[in-house]
């Protein structure tokens, strides 16, 4: 069984659900540090003119500490019209607009506490219109109270899954040897991003996922996974 895990990202990659593809089990760790300026609270859009940011505002002030299920977003700017907005304007003219942005719609008119909600609700999302059916848990499940490769192999221990897939960059902090010594088999994903037809050229990866499904539609799994 193999297991992998992330904190949830704002309008994912196509990593993040390529290696949800590739796991028989998904944990989402909703309990550790928010950390600034990652992927948890933005991600980018292809525009015309290259491509942007999408940040959701947090209330981050005297709350260096919180976890990402503490994580509240700051209402206080208009940040959902802007989104919708910059989402239309970028992808008006893509093959498969009308058959996603209702769905964008309805999530910015929502007024969303919780950074993790609104995470959540466009990652099942995106795994839906992916046809991913890996299920997913949450560390906060899992009552695991300790840290760094440790927390992984307890995850692995708790799920029973002989095997962890982790993004290429766990090479630069993982103990591989704790993994050798609780028999567990660690393994790094192999993701070649994929070349697909965008609005604009020239090509442009490491976008927001919603690029390929925009541009490709149902077509958009096969795509990403190379089938």
């Amino acid at each position: 069984m193999i297991v992998s895990v992330h904190q949830p990202q704002y309008l994912p990659w196509l990593g993040y659900f390529h290696k949800i593809a590739q796991s028989d089990c998904f944990v989402i760790l909703d309990c550790v540090q928010y950390k600034k300026r990652e992927f948890q609270n933005r991600n980018k859009i292809r525009t015309k003119d290259g491509w942007i940011w999408l940040t959701v505002p947090v209330i981050s002030k005297e709350k260096e500490n919180q976890l990402i299920y503490e994580v509240k977003i700051n209402n206080n700017f208009p940040w959902q019209r802007k989104h919708l907005n910059s989402i239309k304007l970028s992808y008006k003219n893509a093959p498969y607009f009308s058959s996603y942005v209702s769905f964008f719609e309805e999530i910015y008119s929502k007024e969303w506490v919780n950074l993790i909600d609104l995470n959540l609700a466009i990652i099942n999302f995106m795994l839906k219109e992916f046809s991913i059916e890996t299920p997913i848990k949450f560390l906060s499940q899992l009552n695991i109270k300790v840290t760094k490769t440790e927390r992984i192999i307890e995850i692995c221990k708790s799920l029973e899954a002989d095997t962890y897939l982790s993004g290429k960059g766990g090479k630069d902090y993982l103990d591989e040897e704790l993994f050798k010594k609780n028999n567990i088999k660690l393994i790094y994903q192999e993701f070649e991003h994929p070349i697909y037809r965008q609005c604009y050229s020239p090509f442009i990866s490491q976008l927001s996922a919603i690029d390929l499904l925009f541009n490709c539609g149902k077509n958009s799994r096969k795509i990403l996974l190379g089938e």
